[in-house]
């Protein structure tokens, strides 16, 4: 049995709250503070956890004065009234509950754990009007959707945006993202990968609350660039190499600050706010960041970037290689996976799931159709299914994916989450590591730690950088692994206790991670190999609606403490 050390705040059994931020703000005020480099040096920082033809005008404008989007007019009148009966076919149903049928488009496909609870507005928001509508009031909503849907896509195409780009990002961000935003994301896809690959130049920040430094670059860097300048994204996101694939010619070196000991890793979600992760790389030494896309190795997507200082060189891949299809992972969904649905793989794997009357609108829309079903209600079903993840397991019968089945497209043992509620199970595995792209880049490790490694295991969440590790074959001597969630604490703990010789030392407040308590850990252990962590994606995302604060978000600002505690964890070991 491994050894196990509670933090001294383990009283304390304060939980996420239900939108998946912290409780308390950075200030103690009600409002974020995110200091300024220096400060962060010296102190450990405010408390943020605890422990054919077309038709006439005239017909066109009766039917848009009807709540029929423009856009859909183009086949006269035929095709115009084929439109309102497929829309009544889905929600015009006197078997389902009328306050579901405005489930109607996509809101977001990655990151957001927001896009179902988004829907739940949504209906409680109109739910008064429909109590006093007409029986097609769930067709006029989902008209109303799709109608600010367009109007959104035939603004950007106005602006010279081509139309594929303006309808994945408003997919990406939701259709209620502000149109910055949406343009945002659109130059942050269009960057080609040399620009991405390019040296940084200098920014001015001006995030931290209010005050504008200056970040010391090194001596060679040149300055200039505005620090909200979003940082292109490469595409594809391949990072600095992939599995099987030679290694291209990447100007990997690190500035001499970046050097270590320790060797580490953090991981932030890839479509960020504006200056997010121009500022986690001046943080972070400069380094440039890596960006992958986990659908290059395994069957669901996942953008993550991350800034690390481990080599690049001796990569190699956890065995067996993870399925990289729909079919690859789940062989039995193939019989009843109809063929005008062309999905090869999952979009980003959410934190939470739609509501059951969503699947039964779905199999009641496609009951009444011939097969195939037209092509608008093919759209509908297509739509919903890949923003939810949905997967065929009957005739006309959709399901959400289960967390057994999520477990293993992000790596995970089997039952690594089972013990906990299920709501708990999908928000801890959408908030974790995927294994296999984290253990892909430790995997040059392996070789330099042949009798185990120390490990600080920043925002643990539920060990996904320990299960890396351990399918590495990479023994941990002692892991401190600070995690404000009980829910997370308790899936690594019995998953540690089952795995590990090692000793485990838990800490739920990372504020309790001061230079004094730092420096005794170290000095008892000899110091750390790795530093690793990463920030809840929701204030990250950057098609969360709400709560797009970015590094000034409660959780996010949790990149903020991540940098504190390396630079001091460097400059103790810097003086062994």
């Amino acid at each position: 049995m491994a050894d196990r050390v509670g933090g001294s705040d383990d009283g304390d059994k304060s939980e996420w709250n239900s939108d998946g931020e912290v409780a308390r703000s950075l200030d103690g005020a009600g409002s974020p503070i995110a200091p300024s480099r220096n400060k962060l040096k010296d102190a450990p920082g405010p408390s943020l956890l605890v422990n054919g033809a077309g038709p006439s005008a005239s017909l066109v404008e009766d039917f848009v004065g009807m709540g029929l989007i423009k856009g859909n007019g183009d086949g006269g009148a035929e095709s115009l009234l084929e439109l309102l009966l497929a829309y009544k076919a889905i929600g015009n149903d006197p078997s389902l509950d009328k306050s579901s049928a405005s489930v109607c488009g996509p809101r977001t496909i990655c990151d957001d754990k927001d896009i179902l609870a988004n829907w739940d507005a949504h209906d409680a928001s109109t739910s008064s009007d429909r109590d006093h509508a007409s029986d097609d009031s769930g067709d006029e909503d989902f008209l109303q959707g799709l109608s600010q849907k367009d109007e959104k896509i035939e603004s950007l195409v106005r602006m010279g945006f081509p139309k594929d780009e303006a309808e994945m990002a408003i997919v990406r961000c939701g259709q209620d993202a502000p149109m910055s935003v949406l343009i945002d994301l659109i130059y942050s896809s269009e960057a080609s990968e040399d620009g991405y690959y390019g040296n940084f130049s200098g920014h001015e920040d001006d995030s931290f609350g209010g005050r504008k430094e200056k970040r010391k670059r090194s001596e060679d860097a040149e300055q200039g660039s505005s620090h909200d300048e979003p940082m292109p994204l490469p595409n594809p996101m391949v990072g600095f190499n992939l599995p099987n694939v030679s290694l291209r010619s990447v100007d990997r070196s690190l500035p001499s600050k970046a050097i270590g000991p320790p060797f580490f890793y953090y991981e932030n979600v890839a479509i960020a706010p504006k200056g997010v992760w121009t500022t986690i790389s001046q943080f972070l030494y400069d380094i440039q960041p890596e960006f992958v896309d986990s659908r290059f190795l395994c069957a669901a997507a996942r953008k993550r970037g991350y800034v690390h200082n481990l080599p690049i060189e001796n990569r190699s891949p956890l065995l067996p290689l993870p399925p990289k299809t729909i079919f690859e992972a789940f062989p039995h969904t193939k019989k009843w996976w109809p063929s005008w649905d062309p999905r090869k793989q999952f979009n980003c794997l959410l934190t939470s799931m739609a509501k059951p009357k969503l699947t039964e609108q779905i199999h009641h829309a496609l009951a009444k159709c011939k097969d195939p079903p037209p092509r608008r209600v093919q759209k509908y079903v297509l739509e919903t299914c890949r923003t939810a993840n949905l997967v065929w397991v009957g005739l006309n019968k959709v399901a959400h994916l289960e967390p057994d089945e999520m477990e293993f497209l992000l790596g995970f043992p089997k039952d690594h989450t089972r013990g906990i509620g299920r709501p708990e199970r999908f928000k801890s595995l959408g908030n974790s590591f995927h294994v296999d792209t984290v253990a892909y880049h430790l995997s040059a490790l392996r070789d330099m730690f042949p009798h185990g490694m120390n490990v600080l295991s920043l925002f643990s969440g539920i060990g996904g950088a320990e299960v890396a590790l351990h399918r590495l074959d990479i023994r941990m001597k002692t892991v401190v692994s600070v995690e404000i969630s009980e829910t997370n604490r308790f899936v690594l703990r019995t998953w540690w206790n089952q795995t590990q010789t090692g000793t485990l030392i838990e800490i739920t407040d990372v504020q309790s991670l001061t230079t004094e308590r730092l420096e005794s850990c170290i000095r008892r252990i000899g110091g750390f190999d790795l530093v690793i962590g990463g920030s809840p994606c929701n204030n990250l995302a950057g098609r969360n609606r709400f709560h797009r604060d970015g590094l000034e978000g409660e959780q996010s600002s949790l990149f903020y403490h991540y940098y504190r505690i390396l630079d001091t964890v460097k400059s103790i070991m810097g003086r062994m």
